[in-house]
């Protein structure tokens, strides 16, 4: 059964984690790809989303895709418990998942039950397609990506960083512009997208 944990910031809501992982987290591995927040100049989330990660008992095994071989990424990937992709760009992320050839392992693993934790960018990128995403990264940033189609492994489309600054306007743009013809689920920064096989919910 898929069971994704799919946040705007993991650090202001990962207190809910340890209910819906449902099992002892201390001295589990988790398998933590910084890749989207390369081409960014703000990543203060990337390292408060590993601390987070750590008071909850979690031992953080970085993976950073554009430098590890395709064997190593494979080998993190399958052998820790847990995976978790933090934000930053999306386009850069899916240009790099899919030259490595991380996302089909990706959704390999997540359909086979494993845990995955999304924050922003790694929320967004599990839907059927990035298109609607042009509005809050730059996709000048994936000079590579020829395509926007993503992970699909969810049916909806997260839309993280609702009301909050600084995505305030660009998130209402994407409603604006998306929000008849895509099933997009917006959170804010203190909500949660969860989704246990075909049951989605959005808590506080």
């Amino acid at each position: 059964m898929k069971k994704l944990f799919l946040t705007s910031s993991f650090s202001a809501v990962y207190k809910l984690f340890p209910a819906f992982a449902n099992e002892k987290l201390s001295g589990k591995s988790i398998t933590f790809i910084p890749t989207a927040s390369i081409p960014e100049s703000v990543k203060f989330y990337v390292g408060a989303g590993k601390k987070a990660l750590e008071k909850l008992g979690l031992i953080v095994d970085e993976l950073e895709i554009t430098k590890t071989t395709k064997e190593e990424i494979l080998k993190k990937i399958q052998i820790n418990d847990y995976i978790y992709i933090t934000g930053g760009n999306t386009f850069f992320l899916l240009q790099e998942l899919k030259r490595t050839g991380v996302d089909q392992v990706l959704a390999e693993q997540i359909n086979n039950g494993k845990i995955y934790i999304g924050e922003s960018a790694g929320s967004m990128i599990v839907s059927p397609d990035i298109k609607y995403v042009s509005d809050l990264d730059d996709i000048k940033k994936a000079p590579e990506l020829n395509e926007s189609k993503a992970l699909s492994i969810v049916d909806f489309y997260p839309l993280p960083h609702h009301t909050n600054f600084p995505f305030k306007k660009a998130v209402e743009k994407v409603i604006a512009s998306y929000g008849q013809e895509l099933p997009l689920v917006p959170i804010s920064n203190s909500q949660v997208i969860t989704v246990e096989g075909n049951t989605v919910k959005i808590i506080n």
